[in-house]
């Protein structure tokens, strides 16, 4: 288990929204591109790590109710993106990161992720 703000300093990531929310408590994660594989996932208390910058991301993590969205490799979601999350009440983190290193810092940090092998 990890708090977000534990979170936004492992991955030297920058809190786009959802400032109030550091101290939510995130046990499991998540990384993908395609939406169908994170919808494929439900579990509570999860960070998403994604390259994906459109609103469907949003509206996945709201329908899997996903907490806190981490985009990595740089990228940031347009203004629409950010205030969707905003209005949803989801946490929005942006980091340099490539998706595989972001995943490997947070598991190896105490985030699992669940699989078969889980």
């Amino acid at each position: 288990m990890l708090k977000v703000s534990e979170i936004v300093k492992i991955l030297d990531a920058e809190v786009l929204t959802g400032q109030e929310n550091m101290d939510l408590e995130i046990y499991s994660g998540c990384g993908a591109d395609l939406m169908s594989d994170v919808m494929a996932f439900v579990k509570e208390s999860v960070i998403l790590c994604t390259g994906l910058v459109n609103p469907q991301v949003v509206r996945t993590a709201e329908m899997m109710d996903i907490k806190v969205l981490c985009f990595v490799r740089g990228k940031v979601p347009g203004e629409a993106v950010i205030e969707l999350a905003k209005e949803k009440g989801i946490t929005v983190l942006a980091t340099q990161q490539p998706l595989f290193i972001c995943c490997g810092l947070l598991y190896s940090n105490g985030i699992k992720g669940r699989g078969v092998w889980n």
